[in-house]
């Protein structure tokens, strides 16, 4: 991903910084009972997230203050928000590694340790298309108030709203299209707000934080609508 967002906390990687790849994944705990004749019973005990590690160049003039501060925030040992792409996590920072070659040019490693997938934990194991759909809208819209979902949910209120064919499916589906491309303003602007605070003192700090965690919510809010918009496309396949 050397191109991209990918935020932790409230320091957003850019240039150098931003990884070639960030490794996740993980494995299903189980308990393995082995039975006479070879019969074999397996107990899924729930999922296991691997570390999230990526690695880059902390550069230019500012590189030794930002790297010493993500080095802070592993130190302090709390929960951050970690984002990219359509992936959000809370993670602890487990592990953070320099190499300090120069003032201005830092290579960096660090090891995230997985708390929650917070766009995985709102999912629900079976619901209908409908509550499905809303359930996303509605947790998108409890994110971030600013993010105007009220019309796209009053728009999904019909039942013809779920089915193919109708105005009103027609007309859920241009709603949720236009509330999507808002979403992604959003996000672009906040970006380049982000790009242009410095963290050097208190105040930068705190500006970066909040945006930062506009961002987030921004970011999971895009979550929630694009697999609402992906569902209800699905009802017409």
């Amino acid at each position: 991903m050397a191109e991209g967002v990918l935020l932790l906390g409230p320091i957003l990687f850019q240039d150098f910084e931003l990884p070639e790849r960030v490794r996740w994944g993980g494995q299903q705990r189980l308990t393995v009972h082995n039975l006479p004749g070879g019969v074999r019973v397996i107990d899924s005990l729930g999922r296991d997230d691997s570390d999230i590690v990526w690695s880059g160049v902390f550069s230019g003039d500012d590189a030794a203050v930002r790297a010493r501060a993500l080095d802070l925030m592993r130190a302090e040992g709390g929960s951050w928000s970690l984002t990219w792409e359509w992936f959000f996590y809370t993670v602890v920072i487990a592990r953070f590694d320099a190499d300090y070659t120069r003032s201005n040019w830092i290579p960096y490693r660090v090891t995230c340790k997985v708390v929650r997938d917070e766009t995985a934990a709102a999912v629900e194991a079976t619901v209908s298309l409908a509550t499905s759909v809303l359930g996303d809208l509605a947790s998108a819209q409890g994110l971030d108030s600013t993010v105007a979902l009220g019309g796209v949910i009053g728009s999904l209120a019909p039942a013809q709203a779920t089915q193919p064919g109708s105005s009103a499916y027609a007309s859920a589906r241009a709603d949720l299209a236009r509330a999507s491309q808002q979403i992604d303003t959003g996000i672009t602007g906040t970006e380049g707000q982000l790009g242009t605070v410095s963290v050097s003192d208190a105040t930068g700090l705190d500006t970066t934080t909040n945006l930062a965690g506009q961002l987030a919510a921004l970011t999971a809010v895009r979550g929630y609508v694009g697999r609402a918009v992906t569902n209800l496309a699905n009802a017409d396949t």
